[in-house]
């Protein structure tokens, strides 16, 4: 009887295992995100080219975030465009886990009151202000020594020495 059960489960799990295989080999991959690369205007193209390698990896959302930037470029001046390059530029370097975090200070940043967001934009363009060496020296972290003098030195104490004893006569 005992063997009769075990037969019945090992057929139960090899059809579960057969059905699992069949719905699986069969099913179709998740669809890409609208719109794919080939299906932007040669502007648009051309504009989001440092995400093309990336394109593909990309949410809708953030892909129609990404094609009204291109819409607008053409009306932006040269500065403004100069900077959104330079920005697409520097995104398209990041990892997904950097992008993850710039994603999320953002968001922070977004939660902020009003005073606080206008401090932190005052403390933005004040950094932008800086020449380039002052800037690279606050951009570099604090190097060991500094670090050590900020930390408070902390003894142990020493073992109680004895005096050794000398035998007696």
């Amino acid at each position: 009887m005992a063997q009769e059960a075990r037969r019945a489960l090992t057929r139960a799990l090899a059809a579960l295992v057969l059905a699992a295989t069949v719905f699986t080999a069969g099913a179709a991959p998740p669809p890409k995100s609208k719109p794919a690369w080939a299906e932007l205007t040669a502007t648009q193209q051309q504009v989001l080219d440092p995400l093309k390698a990336d394109w593909d990896q990309l949410n809708s959302s953030r892909k129609a975030n990404w094609v009204g930037i291109a819409n607008r470029y053409p009306g932006m001046k040269p500065e403004e465009q100069k900077r959104v390059q330079e920005r697409m530029q520097s995104w398209a370097k990041l990892t997904p886990e950097q992008r993850r975090v710039a994603r999320e200070r953002y968001k922070s940043i977004g939660k902020l009151p009003p005073e606080k967001r206008e401090q932190l934009q005052q403390q933005w363009a004040d950094y932008q202000a800086l020449p380039p060496g002052e800037k690279r020296m606050l951009d570099t972290p604090p190097t060991n020594k500094a670090s050590e003098r900020r930390k408070p030195k902390t003894t142990t104490p020493q073992p109680a020495q004895q005096k050794p004893s000398t035998p007696k006569q």
